[in-house]
C-alpha cells in the first residue's frame, strides 16, 4: 500500500514540555557531555545541549496519528529511517522554559530506494522562536501515490570561505550507550537497544542512533570552535548514512572557516569503524556570539 502524497502541507499533532533541569542534565549525560554550560546547574544559566531539540520533535513525529495519515500499511511504516538532520537553533533551550513544538509535512518525494518525506518543527517559547528543524525520511522500498510534492526544503547549505586541513575526534561508543541515550533523549526504538529486534530486522546487532552520532559531532565541534560555548552553535545538519555498532569507535573529521557576519562554518563528517560514513554532509554554524 502506498503513502499518500496528499498528506504534504498537513499540521500534525503538536506536543508541550516545560521544560526542566532535570532534563537538561539527563539529556547531557546522555551524550557525556560535562562541560559546566549543560552539566552543571550551579555553573549559571543552564542550557540544553542544542540537538536536544530532537527529544522535543520526538512526540510530534512519532504520534500514531501520523501513521494513519500516511495510509500504508503498519509494515510498511515501520521500514522508516530517520535520514536527515537540519536544526536552526535560533537561541538556547533553558530550564523554565514552556517549549511547544508543532510540525508540518512539507514535502513527499519518489526516489530509487523508496518515498523520501519531509517534515518541519518548529520549537517556540511562550516569548517567540527557538529551534526550527527540517527532517527527512526514507520509506524504504514503499511506494508514493498521488506523485512528489514538495512546499520547502531546508535553508540553503552555507559556503565556507577557505577549505584550511580538517582536525579529527576519535569517541568510544560505549556497548551501553544506545540504552542510556534512550532512556536520557527519550527516543525509543528497539532496534537500538533490543538485539533479538535488531536482528530480526536485518541488522548485525543494534545500532547507535543517527542522531546520537550527530549530536556527539555537535558536541565536538562546539568544544573545538566554539569555545565550549553550546549557545554559539547556531546550526547543526547531517546526513546519517552508515550504521554506528555500540562497542566501536567513531572519527570526527571537521574543518572550520570564517564566513561573513563574524560566523564559522564547520564541515564535517562522520565515519563508523570500518571507515564508513556515518554522518554525511554535515555542516555546522557558530556565531562569534552566544544566545
Amino acid at each position: 500500500m502506498p503513502i499518500d502524497s496528499s498528506v504534504v502541507g498537513q499540521e500534525l499533532p503538536s506536543s508541550v514540555e516545560d521544560l526542566s533541569v532535570r532534563r537538561v542534565l539527563a539529556y547531557a549525560a546522555g551524550l557525556a557531555d560535562t562541560s559546566p554550560a549543560v552539566f552543571d546547574d550551579l555553573a549559571g544559566d543552564l542550557a540544553a545541549p542544542p540537538p536536544f531539540c530532537v527529544s522535543l520533535e520526538w512526540p510530534v513525529v512519532s504520534h500514531p496519528e501520523i501513521r494513519e495519515r500516511l495510509g500504508a500499511a503498519p509494515d510498511e511504516l515501520l521500514r522508516g529511517v530517520h535520514a536527515s538532520q537540519d536544526s536552526v537553533f535560533h537561541r538556547a533551550m533553558r530550564p523554565g522554559m514552556r517549549l511547544t513544538t508543532r510540525g508540518t509535512m512539507v514535502g513527499m518525494r519518489q526516489t530509487r530506494a523508496g518515498t523520501l518525506a519531509t517534515t518541519r518543527l518548529d520549537t517556540e517559547a511562550e516569548d517567540g522562536p527557538v529551534v526550527s528543524s527540517w527532517q527527512m525520511t526514507m520509506y524504504r522500498g514503499v511506494e508514493l501515490e498521488g506523485g512528489d510534492r514538495e512546499l520547502e526544503s531546508g535553508p540553503a547549505l552555507p559556503e565556507p570561505a577557505s577549505s584550511p586541513a580538517p582536525e579529527y575526534s576519535r569517541i568510544r561508543i560505549a556497548r551501553e550507550l544506545p540504552h542510556v541515550y534512550t532512556e536520557c533523549a527519550q527516543i525509543w526504538n528497539p532496534i537500538h537497544t533490543e538485539r533479538a529486534v535488531a536482528r530480526a530486522a536485518g541488522l548485525p546487532d543494534i545500532i547507535l542512533h543517527g542522531t546520537a552520532t550527530w549530536a556527539l559531532a555537535g558536541r565536538e565541534i562546539v568544544a573545538r570552535h566554539a569555545a565550549g560555548d553550546p549557545t554559539r552553535l547556531r546550526r547543526l545538519r547531517g546526513s546519517f548514512r552508515a550504521m554506528v555498532i555500540p562497542g566501536s569507535e567513531i572519527e570526527v573529521e571537521h574543518s572550520a572557516s570564517d564566513a561573513p557576519g563574524g560566523q564559522t562554518i564547520v564541515s564535517f563528517r562522520v565515519r563508523n569503524a570500518e571507515g564508513e560514513e556515518a554522518v554525511a554532509d554535515g555542516w555546522a554554524v557558530i556565531s562569534r556570539e552566544g544566545g
